[in-house]
C-alpha cells in the first residue's frame, strides 16, 4: 500500500483501446419520455432496437406508454421505399392517437449507416402535421448509454426560445428616453423592462421533480432563483436562451448540450463540480454564487462585491449532513473500490467515495471531456489531498482484459461495473455493484447522498452476513449453550 501510494502523488490519464460494454444510448427513452410529459419518442431502427427497448424497459403495451418504435425493414434499407412517406403516416397516426405537443426522432445504428437523412425530412412533415420535430442520433456508436440524454438535450437547446431584446438595446432605449426627456412613467417602464433582461439562470439535465426542488431550494437559500430547466416538463415551457443567460449542467455526460449552448445560444457557462455528495453539492453551490450576478437590483448586479456572493450557511449544512452519514461510512471507511468504466458518473463517485474513507485504485471511464469535467477533477485532487490518500488512475476507454488482470492484483474490495461483467467477476469471489444503479437512483443534493452510499454499501453488508450465517453452523452448539442458559427458570425468576 505505501509502495502504491508514493506511485500516485498526481494524476495519470491513459487511455486503451477497449470495447465498449454499455447499453445502447437510445436507452435514454425510458427517463425523458416520463421528464418531458407531452412528447412522443418515435424510435427508428430494427427489430433488435425494439427487443431491447421491450426488455430494458419493461413497459407493458396495454400502459400505453408515449414511444413506439418505427422498425425499419429490408426494402427500407434498400432504399426500395420512401422513408418520407412512411413515417408521415406514422406521425399522423400518432397525433391522431396520442396528440403530442412535440415528437423526437431517435435515430438508431441503422439509420447512420444507410445514411438516412431525418434532419432534411423533419421540416416539411413538421409543416404538413403541425408538431415540432426533434431529431436526436442517439445511436451505439456514442461512448456511453448515458450520452442519449445528451444528444436530446442538445437537439432541444436548438428549439428553445431567444428573448426579444439585448442589453445593447435596453442602454440605447434609455439614452434616447434621456434625450428626448420623457416622464416619470416611462423611466418606470424602462426599469421593469431592464429587471427583465438581468441575467437569468438556467440549469440543464433529466431528474426527478422531487430532485430538481431540491437543487431549487438550495440555491434559493442563497438568493439565486432558476429560471428553468433544460429539459422542461412541457415543451411549451423550455427556457429561453441569450448571451445574458447564464447555464449550469447537474451530469457530468452533458458536454455536447454544454457546447451547443455555448456556441450556438451564445450562453454563458457555469463550470462547477456536479452536485453529487455533500461535499460536490456545497461546491457546485459555490461555484454558482461566485459566477452567476444574483443581485436583482437595478443595475447593481454589476457592482456586487465578492462578500456578497459568499454563501450563507453551507458548511454548516455540509457538517451536518456527513454527520448523519457517519453510520454508513464506518462501513466504507478503509475499503478500496475499482471503477470498470460505464455510465460517465465515475469521476463524481470516486470523489465522493475517497471523502467518504475509501481507496480508489482506478477509475475506468469510456469517454471524457477534460474541459467540461475540469472542476470535477480539480475537487477530486483536492479531496486526495485532504484525505491524504493517492491520486487514482484515470483510463479512458478501457480495455476489459486488462482490467480484470489488475483486479486480480490489486483485489479491492468493490469493484462498481456494469451488468455485462458482474456476475463472471462475482463468481471469482470480488464483490460487485451494477454502476447502472447509480444512473436510475436519486443520487443529487446534499438529502441523496445517503442513497449513493446505501448502494455502496448493500454488496459489502451482503457479504458480511453471508459470512456471519456461514459461521453460525459452525458455533450453533455455542450459541445454543448461550441461548439455553439465557432462557432457563432460573434466569427468569420461576
Amino acid at each position: 500500500m505505501t509502495t502504491f501510494i508514493k506511485e500516485k502523488e498526481k494524476f495519470t490519464f491513459e487511455c486503451e483501446t477497449g470495447n465498449y460494454h454499455t447499453f445502447c444510448p437510445i436507452s435514454c427513452v425510458s427517463w425523458l419520455y416520463q421528464k418531458i410529459e407531452d412528447s412522443f419518442f418515435l424510435v427508428i431502427g430494427t427489430k433488435t432496437c425494439g427487443y431491447f427497448l421491450q426488455n430494458a424497459l419493461g413497459v407493458m403495451i396495454f400502459a400505453e406508454p408515449r414511444y413506439a418504435m418505427a422498425e425499419l425493414e429490408e426494402s427500407d434499407i434498400s432504399a426500395k421505399l420512401n422513408d418520407s412517406k412512411e413515417l408521415k403516416r406514422l406521425c399522423l397516426e400518432i397525433k391522431e392517437e396520442r396528440n403530442p405537443s412535440v415528437l423526437v426522432w431517435i435515430g438508431t445504428c441503422t439509420t447512420e449507416i444507410i445514411k438516412m437523412d431525418l434532419e432534411g425530412i423533419a421540416p416539411q412533415l413538421e409543416k404538413e402535421i403541425g408538431i415540432p420535430i426533434v431529431v436526436a442520433r442517439a445511436n451505439g456508436l456514442d461512448y456511453a448509454f448515458t450520452q442519449g440524454e445528451d444528444t436530446v438535450l442538445a437537439a432541444l437547446a436548438q428549439r428553445c426560445p431567444s428573448k426579444n431584446k439585448s442589453f445593447s438595446e435596453i442602454e440605447q432605449n434609455e439614452k434616447n428616453e434621456e434625450d428626448t426627456k420623457i416622464g416619470e412613467s416611462k423611466h418606470h417602464d424602462d426599469l421593469k423592462s431592464f429587471s427583465s433582461q438581468i441575467p437569468k439562470l438556467v440549469l440543464f439535465g433529466s431528474v426527478p421533480n422531487t430532485v430538481a426542488t431540491q437543487l431549487k431550494l438550495e440555491l434559493n437559500r442563497q438568493g439565486i432563483e432558476i429560471s428553468g430547466w433544460l429539459p422542461s416538463s412541457r415543451y411549451s415551457e423550455l427556457p429561453a436562451f441569450d448571451e445574458n443567460t447564464y447555464v449550469c449542467g447537474i451530469h457530468p455526460f452533458l458536454s455536447r448540450t454544454a457546447t451547443t449552448l455555448m456556441r450556438r445560444r451564445k450562453c454563458k457557462l457555469i463550470r462547477a463540480p456536479f452536485p453529487i455528495g455533500p461535499d460536490g453539492t456545497k461546491a457546485w453551490v459555490e461555484k454558482i454564487c461566485k459566477t452567476y450576478p444574483s443581485r436583482p437590483l437595478w443595475k447593481d448586479w454589476i457592482c456586487s462585491t465578492e462578500e456578497d456572493k459568499k454563501p450563507i450557511g453551507l458548511e454548516e449544512r455540509e457538517t451536518q449532513i456527513w454527520k448523519g452519514l457517519e453510520d454508513l461510512i464506518e462501513i466504507v471507511r478503509g475499503k478500496s473500490v475499482f471503477f470498470m468504466g460505464d455510465n460517465l458518473f465515475e469521476i463524481s463517485l470516486a470523489r465522493f467515495l475517497i471523502r467518504c474513507g475509501m481507496i480508489v485504485y482506478e477509475i475506468g471511464i469510456p469517454y471524457m471531456d477534460r474541459r467540461f469535467q475540469a472542476a470535477e477533477l480539480a475537487l477530486l485532487e483536492k479531496t486526495c489531498i485532504d484525505m491524504n490518500v493517492p491520486l487514482p488512475k484515470i483510463v479512458e476507454k478501457p480495455d476489459n482484459y486488462y482490467q480484470i488482470t489488475r483486479i486480480h492484483d490489486l483485489q479491492p474490495d468493490l469493484v462498481i461495473t456494469g451488468m455485462a461483467h458482474a456476475n463472471p467477476l462475482e463468481a471469482r469471489n470480488i464483490t460487485t455493484k451494477w454502476s447502472v444503479e447509480f444512473t436510475f437512483a436519486q443520487i443529487h443534493g446534499f438529502t441523496n447522498a445517503r442513497e449513493i452510499l446505501q448502494l455502496v454499501t448493500r454488496p459489502l453488508r451482503r457479504n458480511k452476513n453471508i459470512k456471519a450465517f456461514s459461521s453460525f453452523g459452525q458455533n450453533s452448539e455455542i450459541q445454543f449453550v448461550q441461548n439455553e442458559k439465557h432462557l432457563s427458570p432460573e434466569s427468569m425468576n420461576f
